[in-house]
């Protein structure tokens, strides 16, 4: 493997978004991440509030049974420990919206958490500190923010491997036992219980991964479902009505203020009812997501259809819609020439698309910003009228708003001059 593409593989692994222009899902995953770290330092700002709270009355009560110099030289290691901890949630809090790409800022964090605990167990008895249940603490906190289960077991068993290692090099006497007030003597150096102190932290350190992947997992298993249905349209892949809405209201705005057109392209399949009694639903499901896939590539060739730009969207039960705001194929933003072109691409590309040899037509309708409306409800409406025009005139083509009003007002007029011939 070259070195080029494993910096790439590297990059990719650690880097939730690489890409020059990324996709919709790269940027939602950014987001994500980014959210995720600002709520490890906030959460991390309430533990350190606690530990210093703490430490300083668990220091004022050692002082009744050590004498200060002591007491003093044996908190000074932990006390840099817990700077240590305020140094970098402070640059984390400054940082994390610039850095928040990197995928395993989380985890990096986390790790230094549970070292900096281990810290702590060892200057304060070991074996018989009270702070290894600030493990499983840390490991219910990546639960809930880590995005993969196997996140919080791979927190867990560091804390076991360090928990592990510190008793271990004690006992072997490597490393000298910090022997603290009301603390058990030489029991730190008793084979029995040290196994019997480590297994009962390794069953609450692995019960607390277990118990909350459980219910972290199912909780936010549910909420991601939620989420995907509002996104995204379960039976095609494509967008959802409501996120297209909402995206569509913000392209709109972004147009405006740049003073560059786009336009909405409402498709609709002819006889659709008809197809599905003569084939059967399953067959009109599976040609719906062939539909999708088809509008999905002609799209893609214009401009990504994941990028933050174009758009492609189930609008309905055999109602599409597309947003066209660029287009690669030609210089500049697409103008109305532009549209009709993918419209009739698709079109022609949907009418050749067969599902175990069966297939449909469809009407397209087209409005363009600036000219067919200044809002979501008003281009829709256009696209809409645009739409109904085609399948007035038998369906299998394309109609752009302006062209549908103008065979509107042709129709009113005809209609009032059947009327006035009439009264003569």
């Amino acid at each position: 493997m070259s070195s080029s593409r494993l910096r790439k593989r590297i990059a990719r692994a650690l880097v939730v978004s690489w890409r020059e222009q990324p996709t919709r899902y790269d940027i939602e995953a950014l987001q994500t991440n980014i959210r995720r770290v600002g709520l490890v330092i906030r959460l991390r700002w309430a533990v350190v509030v606690v530990l210093v709270t703490y430490s300083v009355f668990a220091g004022l009560a050692y002082s009744l049974r050590m004498p200060l110099v002591e007491l003093a030289s044996r908190m000074l290691v932990p006390a840099i420990a817990l700077g240590f901890v305020v140094l970098y949630n402070a640059f984390y809090q400054l940082n994390y919206k610039r850095l928040g790409n990197i995928a395993l800022w989380n985890h990096l964090q986390l790790a230094l958490d549970a070292l900096v605990v281990t810290v702590l167990v060892y200057y304060s008895g070991s074996v018989d500190s009270w702070f290894w249940s600030m493990y499983p603490l840390f490991i219910l906190e990546a639960a809930f923010i880590l995005p993969k289960r196997r996140d919080a077991w791979l927190l867990a068993a560091l804390s076991a491997a360090l928990l592990g290692a510190l008793e271990l090099l004690e006992f072997v006497g490597i490393v000298p036992h910090v022997l603290m007030p009301f603390s058990g003597g030489e029991l730190y150096h008793d084979t029995v219980f040290v196994a019997v102190s480590y297994g009962w932290q390794l069953a609450v350190i692995a019960g607390t991964a277990a118990v909350s992947t459980q219910l972290v997992g199912s909780q936010v298993a549910g909420s991601s479902v939620r989420t995907q249905h509002m996104v995204l349209d379960e039976g095609t892949g494509l967008y959802s009505r409501e996120y297209f809405l909402r995206a569509f209201s913000v392209e709109i705005a972004r147009a405006l203020r740049d003073g560059r057109p786009l336009h909405a392209l409402l498709v609709d399949i002819d006889h659709f009812g008809e197809f599905n009694r003569r084939f059967g639903i399953e067959l009109g499901d599976r040609l719906l997501r062939k539909i999708a896939d088809t509008i999905t590539r002609a799209v893609g060739d214009a401009g990504d259809v994941l990028m933050t730009t174009n758009l492609a969207a189930r609008f309905g039960g055999e109602e599409f819609v597309v947003l066209l705001a660029e287009d690669a194929n030609v210089a500049g933003p697409p103008q109305r020439p532009d549209a009709f072109r993918l419209a009739e691409r698709l079109r022609r590309e949907i009418g050749e698309a067969r599902v175990d040899g069966a297939g449909v037509t469809v009407s397209l309708g087209i409005a363009s910003l600036p000219a067919d409306g200044t809002s979501c409800d008003e281009l829709l409406n256009a696209a809409d009228s645009a739409l109904a025009a085609a399948v007035e005139q038998g369906g299998n083509r394309v109609v752009e708003a302006s062209a549908a009003s103008a065979m509107s007002d042709e129709r009113m007029l005809l209609r009032s001059r059947f009327t006035d011939a009439g009264d003569i």
